[in-house]
C-alpha cells in the first residue's frame, strides 16, 4: 500500500510539472506571437485552432499507443518526444518554426493526459477516486496560474526563448519521475463489490455525458478567450507583464473550486449543480470578453474559473467511474477538452468574419459565440431532464 501511494504521489508531482510545461506554451504563446511576432487576433485563433485539432488528434490516439506499447513505456517516450520539441523551439524561436512545432507538442500533450489520468485513478473505488482527483486537480490546477503569471516575465526579458527553454527543463525531471511508473496501471475488479451497480452507473453515465457538453463549452470559451485575452487587456493599457498577471485570475480559481469540490461530494450524482453549470458559464466568458472596465472583466474571469473547475471535475470523476478509470475513458475526457480548444478559436475566426458583415466587433462574436452556447447548454441539460423524467415515472 505504502509502495502504491508513493507512486500515486509522484504522479501526483509528475502532473504539476508537465501541467506547468504545458501552460508556459498553451497559454504564453499567444503573448509571445501577439508581443514579438506581431501576431493579429485571426493569426492567434488560427494557430489556436491548429492546436485544438492536433490535441484531439492525441488524445484518441492515446488508447491504441497504450494497449499496443503499454502505459509507461509510452509516457517515456511521449515526454521525451516533448522535450526534444522544447529544445527545437528554445534553439530557433521563429515564427516559422513555432508554426510548425507547436501542432506536434499540442498531439503529444493530447496523448500524454489520459495515460497519467488512468494512472491516478486506477485500482481505486469510486469514494477513493474522489479523495485522488481532488489531490490531483488541485495540484496540476496551481501549476496554470504559476505559469500564465510567469510567462509575461519570461517574455519580455532579454531572452524571450526561456519560454520554450523553462519547459524542456522541467520536462527531464518529469521524464525521471515517469521511469518510476509501473509498465500498466492496474485495474479494480469490474465486479468489486464497491462499483456501483447499474443503475447508479446508468445515472453516472447521463451525468458525464452532460458535464461533458459543460466542458466543450468550458474550454471552448476557454481558448476562445486566449488568444483574445491580449487585445482584452490592451484595452485597458496593460503591459504584457500586468497582462498575463491579470489573465491568471481565472486559473486561480479553479484550484479552489477543486478544493471545495472534493471536500464537499453532495454534487456528487446530482443534476442540479450541473444545470446551473451550463446557465452561468456564458455569464463569466461574456463579462471578461465584453466588459467595459477591468473590474467587470476580473470578476468574470473568477466567475468563468470556478465554474469552469466544475466543468472539468465533474467529467473526469464520472469518466473514471463509468470507465473504470481506463485510459479510453481519460481519453474521451481529454478528446472533449480538445474538441473546445479547436471549437473556441474556429467561432473567434467566425466572429471576425461577421465583423466585416455586422460593422462591430462585438456583434460579430456574439454571432459566433451565441449558436455555440445554446447548443452547449441544450446539450448539457438534455439528459439531465431525461433523469428527471425517469425519476418521474419510477416514483
Amino acid at each position: 500500500m505504502a509502495s502504491r501511494e508513493t507512486r500515486r504521489t509522484g504522479l501526483i508531482w509528475l502532473a504539476f510539472l508537465e501541467s506547468l510545461a504545458a501552460i508556459l506554451l498553451q497559454r504564453g504563446i499567444y503573448f509571445y506571437a501577439h508581443s514579438l511576432f506581431r501576431y493579429t487576433e485571426a493569426q492567434n485563433l488560427l494557430l489556436a485552432l491548429v492546436v485544438g485539432v492536433s490535441y484531439v488528434a492525441g488524445a484518441l490516439s492515446s488508447h491504441a499507443i497504450a494497449l499496443r506499447a503499454g502505459e509507461r513505456r509510452a509516457i517515456v517516450a511521449n515526454l521525451a518526444c516533448v522535450w526534444v520539441a522544447h529544445v527545437t523551439l528554445a534553439g530557433f524561436p521563429k515564427p516559422a518554426v513555432v508554426t510548425a512545432l507547436f501542432p506536434v507538442v499540442a498531439f503529444l500533450q493530447g496523448m500524454k493526459w489520459p495515460i497519467v489520468e488512468s494512472f491516478v485513478s486506477a485500482g481505486l473505488t469510486p469514494s477513493e477516486v474522489n479523495q485522488v482527483l481532488a489531490r490531483y486537480n488541485v495540484v496540476w490546477s496551481l501549476s496554470v496560474p504559476v505559469a500564465v503569471s510567469i510567462s509575461g516575465p519570461l517574455i519580455a526579458s532579454p531572452w524571450p526563448w526561456t519560454l520554450f527553454a523553462l519547459p524542456a527543463a522541467i520536462n527531464i525531471v518529469g521524464l525521471l519521475l515517469s521511469l518510476r511508473l509501473p509498465l500498466r496501471p492496474l485495474h479494480i475488479e469490474l465486479h468489486h463489490p464497491e462499483r456501483p451497480p447499474a443503475e447508479a452507473l446508468a445515472r453516472c453515465g447521463s451525468l458525464m455525458l452532460s458535464s461533458r457538453w459543460s466542458l466543450i463549452a468550458t474550454y471552448s470559451l476557454l481558448f476562445l478567450l486566449a488568444p483574445l485575452l491580449p487585445t482584452v487587456f490592451d484595452r485597458f493599457e496593460l503591459s504584457v507583464r500586468q497582462a498575463t498577471f491579470c489573465a491568471a485570475l481565472i486559473d486561480v480559481a479553479r484550484p479552489i473550486s477543486f478544493a471545495a469540490l472534493g471536500y464537499f461530494t453532495g454534487w456528487q450524482g446530482r443534476a442540479a449543480p450541473l444545470t446551473v453549470l451550463a446557465m452561468v458559464l456564458p455569464v463569466g466568458f461574456a463579462m471578461v470578453l465584453f466588459g467595459s472596465n477591468l473590474g467587470t472583466v476580473l470578476v468574470g474571469e473568477a466567475l468563468f474559473g470556478l465554474f469552469a473547475g466544475l466543468a472539468y471535475y465533474a467529467s473526469l470523476y464520472y469518466s473514471m467511474v463509468v470507465k473504470n478509470a481506463s485510459v479510453d475513458a481519460a481519453a474521451g475526457h481529454e478528446s472533449v477538452i480538445g474538441l473546445g480548444f479547436a471549437i473556441g478559436p474556429a467561432v473567434g475566426l467566425l466572429g471576425q468574419e461577421m465583423n466585416q458583415i455586422l460593422g462591430t466587433h462585438t456583434v460579430g462574436m456574439l454571432a459566433g459565440v451565441i449558436p455555440l452556447v445554446t447548443v452547449c447548454i441544450l446539450g448539457a441539460l438534455r439528459p439531465l431532464s431525461r433523469l428527471r423524467a425517469r425519476a418521474t415515472v419510477s416514483g
